[in-house]
């Protein structure tokens, strides 16, 4: 396991998340794009309740995990890289409509981007995490925690791209 590349892999869609953010001006970031979409907005909003819960994930109660440490890494891949299939929020990290703060967003997507990036080459990744069990899924180690809130983001900054992409041909 290269931690060095997975640092970089995930400081980059990070990157690719911000920048995806700043495509959006105050007007059209709260703004329903097409029915059934949420706003760009609901889109950040639900990134960081997701990956901001994550941090703790990595850091709480772990135990030695007793199967290949990167068992379910390529599930999550193909669960949340699959941008034809849709799916539906736990209703914990399902964000309301309300009046996001773009630049408030950005900084708060920034600390926890900075706060998973930091954890990456201090911990062991080999652990398995015990605060939270993915619905279907299971535990997760570390490693496996940290691809899912990288293949979660990317399915989102792929979204957020649709929905500007959306928005300038309207």
């Amino acid at each position: 396991m290269n931690t060095d590349k997975l640092l970089a892999y995930f400081n980059e869609v990070f990157s690719d998340l911000e920048n995806s953010i700043l495509l959006f001006d105050e007007h059209w970031f709260n703004q329903i794009p097409f029915e059934g979409s949420w706003t760009p907005g609901q889109v950040v909003q639900h990134i960081k309740l997701s990956a901001g819960g994550f941090v703790h994930v990595l850091t709480g109660e772990v135990a030695t995990t007793k199967r290949p440490i990167d068992e379910r890494v390529q599930l999550l891949k193909d669960i949340f890289l699959n941008f034809q299939s849709k799916m539906k929020s736990p209703d914990f990290i399902n964000p309301p409509m309300d009046n996001y703060d773009k630049e408030q967003h950005l900084a708060e997507i920034g600390t926890i981007k900075r706060d998973i990036a930091k954890e990456i080459p201090a911990l062991d990744l080999s652990k398995t995490c015990l605060s939270f069990e993915l619905p279907k899924i299971g535990h997760l180690t570390r490693l496996e925690a940290i691809y899912f809130v990288i293949f979660h983001t990317q399915r989102h900054v792929q979204q957020l791209k649709n929905i500007h992409q959306f928005l300038k041909l309207s």
